[in-house]
């Protein structure tokens, strides 16, 4: 079989290995501007997309279905983002003779608008939170203003006052209409302090269904997540139990095929409520990968393939605690601003429960044309402490020069007293600010100390230290 990925960067590299590994070929599409990348050089095939904005070009749909053709496909994978949640996308596909790696399109349609997903959860009798009409008379704030297609904390704005309801409103709409193509937006009324619990699911298409169990997501920035761990530190079983049995429901309902993720807001007073339902892989799907010992592509594919569920629920087996952050290029100081260079050094951190999903290599140009992330770290312990302690050190390896990135505000945020003794919360970034901040040193003293360690030095992993160093306000030795 081949598989065409019409994905880029870390997912695609990721999906190019599974499908490799199970005896089938792997076919990339890729922009000018991405032709260097790693996932390019590991497909058994490359098509090169035509377009001057390179995020637009993943998202022509006419021109990736054509050069499927043209390459043989006879599948199609659309990784997250992009044409992931685009019930277009998978009908052209399969009016192309092509399989595609996902739910039927109508299940796109009903579960990757938000609202209809709501109206069908309120159906079932799963609790959602309450939709804000601005036509009421009386209308509470803070209020969350959220994209009806698409995710990944686009087209989304809290809104504390009725003086700044408009800008925001018009904001998102403008935000969602550029990444989606759908500038719908809804209001929910937003809960302080609440957890952002999801399920992972699977379903045959035919009413069959299982669970992989449950992920955390509350740290997040810009309502982007940053950090993911499973199990959820400190949930009630029966709690889970009921997302679980929730989630399911969901699935056969709809008739769902392949992957996906309920998504829900637990607030402090254990009630949950249904947000969403993500029609395709998520970025965080390797931490269900490490707790279960399951590939979930490969399960993608075998029930894209057999319209079968390939395991049953009482196979699968939960082991130990998995953590995963996301290496961005950003400047976390100054408001997660994305930034750009080239990546002169790059080391991946390795080692026992360490993973390392990365969509770079080293003197790999870094630009704004795509989402900031560039890579994962996925650590493994037998409790979420050694979680926690695994990913600290490997952090403190991983090397990254010549970019801004989170790397030390991601060390700084998991080593914290606060995010170690108690479940973290959606606000959790806000309220830590200050002991999350580094102490501002001076342009000169900044200088200083990267020269001398420039000259004292061609290790690359000493300079490495000594520039992180530079970053918590200490000197290298």
């Amino acid at each position: 079989m081949r598989v065409l990925i019409a994905n880029r960067g870390e997912i695609a590299l990721r999906i190019c290995r599974t499908v490799q590994r199970l005896g089938h070929q792997a076919i990339a599409v890729f922009h000018t501007e991405d032709r260097p990348a790693p996932f390019v050089e590991a497909a058994d095939d490359a098509a090169e997309l035509n377009g001057e904005a390179p995020a637009a070009a993943y998202l022509d749909i006419d021109q990736i279905v054509v050069l499927a053709r043209r390459h043989k496909a006879d599948a199609i994978h659309p990784g997250y983002g992009f044409l992931s949640e685009n019930a277009e996308f998978a009908r052209v596909v399969v009016d192309a003779g092509m399989c595609f790696i996902g739910p039927a399109p109508e299940v796109i349609e009903t579960m990757g608008d938000k609202m209809r997903a709501r109206e069908l959860a309120h159906e079932l009798g799963i609790s959602a939170l309450s939709t804000v009409r601005l036509e009421d008379h009386t209308i509470e704030y803070p209020l969350l203003i959220k994209a009806a297609a698409g995710g990944g904390g686009k087209g989304m704005r809290l809104v504390r006052s009725a003086g700044e309801l408009e800008a925001l409103r018009e904001a998102a709409t403008s935000e969602a209409a550029h990444y989606f193509g759908d500038g719908r937006v809804y209001l929910e009324r937003y809960i302080e302090q609440a957890r952002h619990v999801e399920i992972q699911v699977f379903g045959d298409g035919q009413g069959g269904a299982l669970h992989l169990g449950e992920r955390d997501c509350s740290i997040q920035r810009n309502y982007q997540k940053i950090v993911e761990e499973s199990p959820a530190f400190g949930l009630n079983d029966s709690i889970r139990d009921a997302m679980c049995d929730a989630a399911i429901q969901l699935v056969k309902a709809t008739g769902y095929a392949g992957a996906g993720t309920v998504e829900f807001l637990l607030a402090p007073d254990g009630a949950f409520y249904f947000l969403e339902m993500n029609t395709r892989l998520q970025v965080e799907h390797p931490v269900t990968e490490c707790v279960t010992g399951l590939d979930l592509v490969e399960l993608q594919i075998e029930v894209a393939r057999t319209g079968q569920l390939p395991i049953s629920q009482d196979q699968v087996r939960f082991s130990g605690h998995a953590l995963e952050v996301r290496v961005c290029a950003e400047d976390p100081d100054q408001g997660f601003r994305p930034s750009t260079g080239d990546l002169l050094r790059y080391v991946e951190p390795v080692g026992e429960g360490i993973r390392f999903d990365s969509g770079v290599k080293e003197g790999q140009a870094i630009t704004a044309s795509f989402d900031s992330m560039l890579a994962k770290l996925i650590v493994q312990g037998r409790d979420r402490d050694e979680s926690i302690a695994k990913a600290s050190e490997a952090l403190a390896d991983l090397v990254m020069l010549g970019v801004t990135t989170n790397v030390n505000y991601l060390q700084r945020l998991i080593t914290l007293g606060a995010f170690a003794e108690a479940p973290p919360h959606t606000g959790f970034l806000s309220e830590n600010a200050d002991k999350l901040a580094v102490p501002e040193l001076s342009q000169e003293v900044r200088d200083t100390v990267l020269i001398a360690a420039l000259l004292g030095t061609r290790d690359a992993k000493r300079l490495h230290e000594a520039v992180t160093n530079i970053g918590r306000g200490t000197w290298p030795n």
